[in-house]
């Protein structure tokens, strides 16, 4: 019963969250959803928060950016999720679907950036690849390879049906869902990135955007790619089990698993910290999460677990998540969205 006075008199405070059933009142641990490659860094900064403060430890859940972002935006009220992550920045339709929703408030907080890796077991044949040829290896329509200006199901079944520098492998890609951050992600740097480099597709987007996305952002379904869910870890395994596949994740995966992978050289660079710091490397993205501002003191310790994860201790130089693969955000721009994160500062939008 003291318990649940409690939530009450938390809820009248809140006053936005009035709707709310009385079984979900009695929570008091910060729940946080969303990306599988934020979700290391998040969870090492849980660990830190539940052992030097007086509140409990968070419970995160790793859904994939998109499905974070979508439980995120689903309302307002201790059901839902006060925190999400997200391996790429909010879109604009999910903010336009936070609103609808009645999650007005939001404080948007980017951590720092990450790289997208092609990795490999350390015994397979590394791969020195064009931006161009992943979209040849892994797009669902690409150029009739005899020159002509149209479009083809993908026709290459090994590397070295692309370019015979490449290994003469069957192309076979395991990466995440389309929920993924990291996939969305890799979508746009990748075979965008690749796509755009033909003048003449490249051209559909002035007439039609949608035509050109669906050209650009469709991966192939014929095998050569597949999907392995949400849990990077798992591609990691599958990779020092089959020397002949690669799989796409994060970097600071590869980090963790430097001792049994490598990574491809992407456009002539490697995903090392300073090309990816510097915005050299081109499959480098910036990584965020976002709060429900109107659950800022109805469940406790939210406002000083953003504390937590902007302090120099945790996201500085020298932090603790630079110790597990984070790379910050250069000092002023990072003491900047510090000021902003312990501010709770609300975005508008118009910055998406």
């Amino acid at each position: 019963m003291i318990k649940l006075k409690t939530a009450f008199a938390s809820l009248a405070v809140a006053g936005t969250l009035a709707a709310v059933s009385t079984p979900t009142l009695a929570r008091d641990t910060i729940n946080i959803v969303g990306s599988s490659t934020v979700y290391p860094f998040a969870t090492v900064v849980a660990e830190h928060f539940g052992r030097d403060t007086d509140f409990p430890t968070p419970k995160l859940e790793s859904t994939g950016s998109g499905g974070g972002l979508k439980l995120f935006c689903a309302g307002i009220g201790t059901q839902h999720p006060d925190i999400t992550n997200a391996s790429r920045r909010m879109k604009a339709s999910e903010f336009e679907l936070c609103q609808t929703n009645g999650v007005e408030e939001i404080v948007e907080v980017q951590i720092g950036s990450d790289g997208i890796v092609l990795a490999s077991s350390q015994e397979a044949e590394n791969l020195n690849v064009s931006l161009q040829q992943l979209f040849l290896a892994l797009a669902k329509e690409v150029p009739n390879p005899n020159g002509s200006e149209e479009l083809v199901a993908n026709p290459y079944n090994n590397w070295s049906d692309i370019d015979a520098s490449l290994p003469n492998t069957a192309i076979r890609v395991m990466g995440p869902p389309p929920t993924s951050g990291t996939r969305d992600a890799f979508n746009e740097l990748a075979l965008e990135g690749g796509c755009k480099t033909f003048s003449w597709i490249k051209a559909i987007k002035d007439e039609d955007k949608n035509a050109y996305k669906a050209i650009c952002h469709s991966v192939r379904e014929d095998g050569a790619f597949v999907e392995a869910g949400e849990n990077d870890n798992l591609i990691v395994q599958k990779l020092t089990a089959d020397h002949s596949a690669y799989g796409i994740f994060g970097y600071s995966f590869l980090e963790e698993n430097s001792g049994t992978l490598q990574a491809a050289t992407v456009a002539g660079f490697e995903p090392t910290m300073d090309n990816i710091s510097a915005g050299d490397y081109p499959l480098a993205r910036s990584l965020w999460f976002y709060v429900k501002k109107a659950h800022v003191g109805v469940v406790p310790g939210i406002a000083e677990y953003v504390a937590e994860f902007a302090s120099e201790g945790a996201w500085g130089d020298n932090g603790y998540l630079a110790d597990v693969g984070l790379i910050p955000l250069d000092r002023a721009d990072r003491m900047a969205a510090a000021e902003r994160a312990a501010a709770l500062e609300t975005m508008t939008g118009d910055e998406l």
